[in-house]
This record gives C-alpha cells, sequence and structure tokens, in this order.
C-alpha cells in the first residue's frame, strides 16, 4: 500500500487520503497523524531527535513516535507499526491519552504540520531500540517530571506538537496516578 494519510473535513471526519510527501507543504490539509510517549519500567520517557534529513522539523527533539495512520488501519496499529518501523521494537501496555488533541504548526521552513493527532503512551524497552537513522538521529531518557519541567521552561527545546502535548497529558498522568 501506498503510504498515504487520511484527510479529515473541520469536523476531523476521514474525507479522503492523500500521499503523504504531498500533503505535508506551505498549504497542508487537515489530515489524522498520531504521537507516542513511550516508557520503560524505572518511568523514564523516550525523547527521540529527528533525522536531519526529515522534511519537518529536522533534528529537533521530541516525543518517542509519530505517524500517520493509512487508510482503513486502525490507530493502535498505525503506532505498533511506526514504532517498530523507527525504533525496531514492538510497544507493550499502548494505549490512547489524549484521544482529541489538535494543532497547526509552521516550521521554520515554511512547511505546515495540520493534524488530529491522538496521543498514546506505552512502553518499550531501552536495551532493544534500534533507532532507524534516517528517521532518529539521537534518543535520550529523561525522568517525566524533567520533561515537564523543560517544556515549562524551554520550550524552544522540543518541537512544538511535545510543547502542547506535554501539559495535557502530564495532567491525564497525575490524574490517573491520583486514581491508582
Amino acid at each position: 500500500m501506498a503510504d498515504q494519510v487520511v484527510l479529515l473535513d473541520d469536523a476531523g471526519r476521514p474525507s479522503g487520503a492523500a500521499d503523504r510527501v504531498s500533503v505535508h507543504t506551505g498549504d497542508t490539509p487537515y489530515h489524522l497523524a498520531f504521537s507516542s510517549y513511550l516508557f520503560d519500567t524505572a518511568g523514564r520517557v523516550l525523547l527521540t531527535r529527528r533525522a536531519l534529513g526529515k522534511a519537518t522539523w529536522p533534528g529537533v527533539w521530541t516525543n518517542s513516535c509519530c505517524g500517520h495512520p493509512r487508510p482503513g488501519e486502525s490507530p493502535r496499529d498505525a503506532v505498533v507499526r511506526r514504532v517498530g518501523d523507527e525504533l525496531g521494537q514492538v510497544p507493550t501496555d499502548l494505549r490512547l491519552a489524549l484521544a482529541s488533541f489538535s494543532y497547526r504548526a509552521v516550521d521554520a521552513g515554511g512547511t505546515v504540520e495540520n493534524e488530529l493527532c491522538p496521543v498514546w503512551v506505552g512502553r518499550v524497552d531501552p536495551a532493544g531500540l534500534a533507532p532507524d537513522p534516517t528517521e532518529v538521529m539521537d534518543v535520550a531518557w529523561v525522568a517525566w517530571p524533567t520533561l515537564v519541567r523543560t517544556v515549562a521552561e524551554a520550550p524552544q527545546l522540543l518541537s512544538p506538537w511535545a510543547v502542547l502535548q506535554v501539559p495535557l497529558l502530564a495532567s491525564v498522568l497525575a490524574a490517573e496516578e491520583g486514581a491508582a
């Protein structure tokens, strides 16, 4: 299957499909994506630095893995596929944490991200990581409170979607911890 993304109408309903490489331009249509935050058993979160060859936000530190569900692909399957492709591992304990996160951002080159981007949380084993160098140029394991603090104090160090997602995700994770 071609690498396509699901186009969305203004209400977030599927309205078509387009090739992924042709979608991200200065006038990117609203489309479906996802972000994932992957933790180890010690509670550290995996940050990745986008490869310099990436079309958008090259060399920028961000969440563990991002991607786009293909037409007809379940969101969970898309996360599993992309984590496998980018990090060489199948995530475990995968769950949807922020179902309706949406954002629009413009990178330094003028490319627009315009996505409904549900946020997933899961686990991976640090020892089993095998990052694809065409996708990921570096990785770092960071204590979750350190990432939350970094987003608040130095947001310019991370991708714009991570800066928006982390505070929302922190609230969800704190509520879950309080309920446990």
